[in-house]
């Protein structure tokens, strides 16, 4: 796929299992199993977290253009995450230059970063719930854009739908993520080098648990 290709539709009827039937949602398993992936590739891992800290710490320091720049960047750079992860659960070895596969999906996960953004914050200001609502039903967004090259608003949908079926227990699995993440943040912020990609490893890993991987090559 093309950086600046729109994306795909997809047959929806592939998600109708998810969405009619349902599934199980096992988020310590998630996080567990989200620790073990970390463990292999540490080096690789914590490598690209501290490039993802210098852009934005650049982008800080920068005037507003540099914000601007790094918003673009965002969705890309946390995709390398989840094509690491899913190479990993292939059974593929990672190597560093893995992590900047995001970037061939660029214009499909930027507009989807973008709207997702708008969404949520205008949920947020309509009474709060709705902005929570839609960011845990965005939660599988970017995966469905790298694994079926989906256009963004149908994997937007197709998320939303999919976690609705069981958005409490997703929500829940958030939760702890988030709570992961603050106590990364304690630690001087140095933890966070460790639960943003053992969070990120989780998350792809309960795609590949609920979704499935449709792909064998991101």
């Amino acid at each position: 796929m093309a950086a600046f290709d729109f994306g795909v539709k997809v047959d929806p009827v592939l998600f109708d299992r998810q969405i009619n039937e349902g599934y199980e949602v096992t988020a310590s398993e998630y996080i567990r199993k989200g620790w073990e992936m970390f463990r292999l590739n540490i080096g690789e891992f914590v490598g690209f977290t501290l490039v993802v800290f210098v852009i934005s710490a650049l982008s800080s320091m920068s005037n507003g253009g540099g914000s601007i720049i790094f918003s673009s960047l965002t969705a890309p750079l946390c995709a390398g995450f989840g094509i690491a992860a899913f190479k990993r659960m292939s059974g593929q070895e990672i190597q560093f230059s893995d992590f900047f596969l995001g970037f061939k999906y660029f214009l499909p996960l930027f507009l989807a970063g973008m709207a997702m953004g708008l969404l949520v914050a205008v949920g947020l200001v309509l009474l709060i719930l709705p902005g929570i609502y839609l960011a845990v039903g965005y939660t599988f967004t970017m995966f469905l854009i790298v694994d079926y090259r989906m256009e963004f608003w149908q994997a937007m949908e197709t998320s939303r739908k999919i976690v609705t079926r069981q958005w409490g227990a997703i929500f829940w699995f958030a939760c702890l993520l988030a709570l992961l993440n603050f106590g990364g943040a304690l630690a001087l912020g140095v933890g966070l080098l460790v639960t943003i990609p053992v969070s990120s490893c989780a998350v792809a890993i309960a795609y590949k648990e609920i979704v499935g991987l449709y792909s064998s090559e991101w």
